[in-house]
């Protein structure tokens, strides 16, 4: 198969590109409406790029219709977000919580969960996620328009909540006590508790 980007449909591309690129890590991200309503969603187009500072990105794309999503409007308007880790244990939810819905309502009431107060930004924490990562945006750069258009979040992490349940002795995340999921494509995700290692040369 070839495929000429320039010619060919957008979502087929979009599905090529996410069945290639995997796994896909998952940013589940909380933000505040200008109204103040709490907005949690998930992304799989998401990473980390930098220790100092700590430094992540993730694009919340536009929606198939072009218009922007509840989280890129908030993140404008507030410039804070919090990035929530998405375990095996609140899978369903992370997908329930990709749900349109209308922005005077809120994924929090729609999955039943809880949220915790943040130290050093407006949005809150996933209360039920073993780890909760305060941060401030530095940059959005939009990468297109139209539908499923790509906007690069920057964002420095501020402050790390993490569940001593899931570290190891020398206080280090423990993948397999954290068990965070990440997507594949279409409707496949996958579980990162299938390890294997290999010790750097």
């Amino acid at each position: 198969m070839l495929i000429d980007v320039s010619a060919a449909n957008v979502i087929d591309v979009y599905h090529m590109l996410t069945g290639v690129v995997t796994p896909r890590p998952i940013a589940w991200v909380t933000t505040l409406s200008p109204a103040g309503v709490v907005n949690l969603a998930p992304f799989s187009f998401f990473n980390a790029f930098g220790a100092n500072p700590p430094v992540v990105a993730f694009s919340p794309s536009l929606r198939r219709d072009g218009t922007k999503k509840d989280t890129l409007i908030n993140l404008e308007a507030r410039g804070e977000f919090v990035l929530n880790a998405a375990t095996a244990a609140l899978a369903e939810k992370v997908n329930l919580s990709s749900a349109e819905l209308p922005s005077d309502e809120s994924e929090i009431d729609l999955t039943g969960l809880t949220t915790a107060p943040s130290l050093k930004v407006a949005p809150p924490r996933v209360a039920e996620s073993p780890v909760g990562m305060e941060c401030r945006v530095r940059q959005i750069i939009p990468c297109g328009t139209g539908p499923i258009a790509a906007n690069i979040v920057i964002g420095e992490i501020l402050v790390m909540h993490v569940a001593d349940e899931v570290l190891d002795d020398k206080k280090r995340i423990d993948p397999r006590k954290l068990r965070t999921v990440a997507r594949v494509g279409g409707d496949y995700w996958c579980h990162t508790s299938d390890l294997f290692e290999l010790k750097r040369p």
